[in-house]
């Protein structure tokens, strides 16, 4: 197979894949395959302790080398590329990770990875021409194919960062009803780490982060209710329990119509987590799974939380009292499935509470 067929061969599997790992094993491979060599690394820089380290590398698990070291490490430094078709005789080839791998280098190409900045990030490097030395057209390959490795680099840096300041940004705004309503501070985070961890047993592993995330912003709806309800030290009367009950609406209409998964799943839980199974619970008094699985999920923890820990009002219940509680209520408040997986999650469940207990609550 010549190197266009090749080329041609990985191209659409290089466009379609989106795990960055994936994709730099995937041009790691193209690299071996149309520069005939034995192996490949890519090498990415640690700037907090001046290494280069293998995000991948074929025959070893992970390379890691000071950056002012070897042929990676002149081409780190210099952001130039650079072919070296005797390494055992080139002052710059650091024969230690030879020894270290019962690997025998040959010869090298190396050729940095450079961003949009012009920043070089790290070193694509092949080793070992199966058959002659390396060629300049062999470099401009290589160099071709590095440009794709940096370019996913930075867009998947640019993905984590993005992602992070939007995930801060949900909490952030999860705890937007902590200043009015102080009793639920560790409440809020408590939620969202049960949840995530009854969403786990029930098996929707890949809505982890987002049930953890979305649970916390249960109570967002508080923030539309007056202090004087909300704050309120006693009784509720009946009129001022009609006003509550409506944070749930009001965080559906502030979280609703987004074409964020995230937030979808953010607004039926606030809309929902004090609605029960068998209907009597409030807003819209839905039954059994009328009530969306986040919502029967954000239910039971919240109702859990409360009970087992102590606010200013009152004292928390003994474990043994909430359990027999959650137990009593399988098909009134609470869902069976659900409060299973709270029982078989006991002992991480009741770390979590332990873990983060409020400022109020004693040792």
């Amino acid at each position: 197979m010549n190197k266009l067929q090749i080329l041609l061969k990985f191209a659409e599997e290089i466009i379609r894949e989106k795990d960055l790992n994936c994709l730099l094993s995937l041009l790691s491979d193209v690299a071996r395959d149309i520069l005939e060599v034995d192996r490949c690394s890519l090498f990415l820089s640690n700037p907090e302790n001046k290494t280069l380290w293998t995000i991948v590398a074929h025959g070893v698990k992970k390379i890691e080398i000071p950056w002012d070291k070897g042929i990676a490490g002149w081409v780190f430094r210099n952001g130039k590329s650079l072919i070296v078709n005797d390494a055992y005789s080139d002052s710059r080839f650091e024969k230690s990770v030879d020894a270290k791998t019962g690997y025998r280098t040959r010869n090298i190409l190396a050729v940095p990875l450079i961003n949009r900045k012009g920043e070089v990030i790290g070193v694509f490097q092949a080793i070992n021409k199966l058959k002659g030395d390396f060629t300049e057209e062999d470099e401009d390959l290589l160099t071709l194919l590095s440009g794709y490795a940096a370019s996913a680099i930075e867009n998947a840096a640019l993905y984590i960062e993005l992602n992070n300041a939007y995930k801060d940004t949900v909490l952030r705004l999860s705890h937007a009803a902590e200043f009015k309503d102080r009793e639920t501070k560790n409440h809020i985070l408590r939620t969202g780490l049960y949840a995530r961890e009854i969403a786990e047993y029930l098996g929707l592993d890949e809505e982890l982060e987002t049930v953890f995330l979305a649970t916390q912003m249960h109570d967002i709806g508080k923030i539309g209710i007056p202090d004087s309800i909300l704050l309120k030290p006693g009784k509720l009367t009946d009129e001022e329990r009609k006003i509550m009950e409506q944070h749930t609406i009001i965080g559906y209409e502030i979280l609703k119509g987004s074409k964020s998964k995230l937030l979808q799943i953010a607004a039926l839980i606030a809309l929902e987590h004090h609605e029960k199974v068998d209907g009597s619970g409030y807003p819209y008094g839905k039954k059994g799974e009328e009530i969306s699985i986040y919502g029967r999920i954000a239910c039971v923890v919240d109702v859990f939380d409360a009970l087992i820990s102590d606010r200013p009002y009152k004292k928390a219940w003994p474990e043994e009292k909430v359990f027999a509680f959650l137990k009593e209520n399988i098909g009134k408040m609470f869902d069976e499935d659900v409060v299973n997986a709270v029982f078989k999650r006991k002992d991480k469940l009741l770390r979590i509470k332990r873990e983060f207990k409020d400022e109020y609550e004693g040792d």
